[in-house]
């Protein structure tokens, strides 16, 4: 079963992420106390996903220890593939989400994790970019259902 694995914030574009056990969606406008929170949100910057498996994959290859938060994505998701999301709504928990566009890693990122393959190693595996069409909690350990 795909579940959320865990939750990240930050308040500031460039701040630090932090975990969290859970987080209010609000409905166009993104995660509340989230850097790209706002009134009429892009439907790109509302909530972004990863799959821990990816990140898994990459510490095990490259013999490194990155935390899932520290790839700056909202949500790190275990059990499913978020690539096929695309143009698609799903459930996390009670929060019904719509899948627009893959996260591609950019040089912040690169830099910030002092690694120098980041952005080819991670360009279709970086998330998923989605939109927030009803809003509610989503807490570590719900259930995402396609």
């Amino acid at each position: 079963m795909a579940k959320v694995f865990e939750i990240a914030i930050s308040r500031n574009f460039k701040g630090k992420m932090i975990g969290i056990p859970s987080v209010e969606a609000v409905a166009n406008k993104g995660l509340v106390n989230d850097r790209k929170f706002k009134e009429s949100n892009s439907k790109l910057s509302q909530i972004t996903f990863i799959e821990s498996e990816n990140i898994d994959y990459y510490n095990q290859t490259f013999k490194t220890s990155i935390a899932y938060i520290d790839f700056r994505r909202n949500v790190i998701t275990k059990g499913v593939r978020l690539n096929e999301l695309i143009n698609k709504e799903f459930t996390v928990g009670d929060v019904k989400v719509k899948g627009h566009d893959l996260c591609r890693p950019c040089k912040y990122l690169q830099e910030t994790l002092r690694q120098d393959n980041i952005i080819k190693e991670f360009l279709q595996k970086g998330g998923l970019r989605c939109e927030i069409l009803t809003g509610g909690k989503i807490f570590v350990g719900d259930n995402i259902k396609v």
